[in-house]
C-alpha cells in the first residue's frame, strides 16, 4: 500500500531526519519527499501492510510540521461525440 501526504516540510535536511525517524520506528516503510512539489509530498510505502496515516501525521506533528493525506482526484474523462 502507498500513502500520499500534503506537508509543510521545506528543508532538505528535515526531510532526511523524519524519514530517519519513519524507518526506525516501521523499518518496513519505505519512505520519500518530493519537496520540489508544490505540496511538499511524503510518500509512504509498506508491502507487508497498510501504512498508518494517524502515525505518520502525528510523527510530523512531534517535529513541528503538519502532514494531511493527500487525495486522490480522478479527471473527469471528456466524452468525444461521434459525427
Amino acid at each position: 500500500m502507498i500513502e500520499v501526504f500534503k506537508t509543510n516540510v521545506e528543508d532538505s535536511c528535515h526531510a532526511e531526519l523524519l524519514i530517519d525517524q519513519i524507518h526506525k520506528k516501521h523499518a518496513h516503510y519505505a519512505a520519500n519527499f518530493d519537496l520540489d512539489d508544490c505540496d511538499k509530498i511524503l510518500r509512504v510505502e509498506c508491502k507487508m501492510s497498510d501504512v498508518e496515516p494517524s502515525f505518520l501525521i502525528n510523527l510530523l506533528n512531534e517535529f513541528g510540521y503538519d502532514a494531511e493525506i493527500l487525495q486522490d482526484e480522478i479527471a473527469p474523462v471528456k466524452r468525444l461525440e461521434y459525427l
